[in-house]
């Protein structure tokens, strides 16, 4: 059991936190009138009491909501709970969606201090169910549900497609399929022909979002711009051969130019990433093929079940 010390919000991004007594959480919105409230997964910060009270004793003079954070609450090490964990305030119902987060431009902290700890303590969580919270409520754990569906999301990689010169069709489609079978498709991302975009975004959803499947679509063969499978080694801590085997083998019996594909699979953390091709077709077929055996893995990947026997 937690507490809630402190409510902290902004009309507009960029500029300092004030503190409030109360506030409005709006289902899947955020906090009423607070700039970073909206249609995504980072509606609400939070940050724990214990990390704010640790950087004030290096010396630092720091308020409640310097740091950017919507909410200062006691008692949790958010930075050590799983993705998924939800908070019960009140009425309220938050849920766990990503930890840490990218500092693009330095606060007035780091600039101060050169440090700031919301990028490696904060965490962020969107709005289940809404609900008035005040100062002094209790916050209460909820861990996740073991038997949720597993997340995914997929990224698309094409210089034209980013460049809004070629409609994107094989992300969208490994989308739909995955949403089919029953996963909770939580991030769709189309970007470049970029090593180095490709691996930040590999790392991000895998180390802050604690995604369970990412799936890549393009740049797997002979060209100079085909580095996917490049970025995914280089992220990956352990790698799968045999579904990216498997995919080619199956892909064969269409096409002999299947050979020529360069895609890998590998874990990283808790996340299986797969290469897929390029084309919608070649997306479908490798799904189809690989779709029912990927969910025992990613059960055992995730500690769900542990037996891999076939009676």
């Amino acid at each position: 059991m937690g507490k809630l010390i402190a409510i902290c919000t902004s009309e507009k991004k960029g500029t300092q936190k004030q503190q409030v007594e109360a506030a409005v959480l709006r289902e899947d919105h955020g906090i009423e009138g607070d700039a970073h409230a909206g249609n995504w997964h980072r509606q609400v910060s939070l940050l724990g009491l214990e990390k704010i009270e640790a950087f004030r004793e290096r010396g630092a003079e720091v308020e409640f909501g310097a740091f950017g954070e919507n909410l200062v609450i006691e008692g949790f090490d958010f930075r050590n709970l799983p993705v998924g964990t939800r908070f019960r305030i009140g009425e309220a119902l938050l849920e766990m969606t990503q930890i840490g987060k990218e500092c693009h431009t330095h606060c007035a902290i780091y600039h101060m201090v050169g440090d700031c700890i919301m990028p490696r303590e904060g965490v962020f969580a969107k709005v289940l169910k809404g609900g008035e919270i005040k100062v002094g409520d209790e916050v209460s754990e909820i861990k996740p549900d073991p038997g949720r569906a597993f997340t995914a999301a997929w990224i698309t990689m094409s210089d034209k497609g980013s460049q809004g010169l070629r409609e994107d069709e094989s992300g969208p489609l490994i989308g739909k399929i995955l949403t089919e079978n029953g996963y909770d498709v939580v991030e769709t991302i189309l970007i470049p022909d970029d090593e180095d975009i490709l691996k930040k975004e590999l790392m991000r959803l895998a180390d802050q979002r604690q995604v369970n499947l990412v799936m890549t679509t393009g740049g797997t063969g002979f060209s100079p711009r085909d580095i996917t499978p490049e970025a995914t080694e280089a992220v990956c801590e352990r790698m799968t051969p045999g579904i990216s085997e498997a995919i080619r083998a199956y892909s064969m019996t269409k096409t002999p130019r299947a050979m020529l594909s360069r895609a890998v699979s590998g874990i990283r953390g808790k996340t299986l990433i797969i290469n897929l091709p390029g084309s919608p077709k070649a997306v479908r077929e490798s799904l189809e093929f690989i779709m029912s055996s990927l969910e025992h893995g990613l059960e055992i990947l995730n500690g769900r079940t542990s037996d891999c026997a076939r009676k």
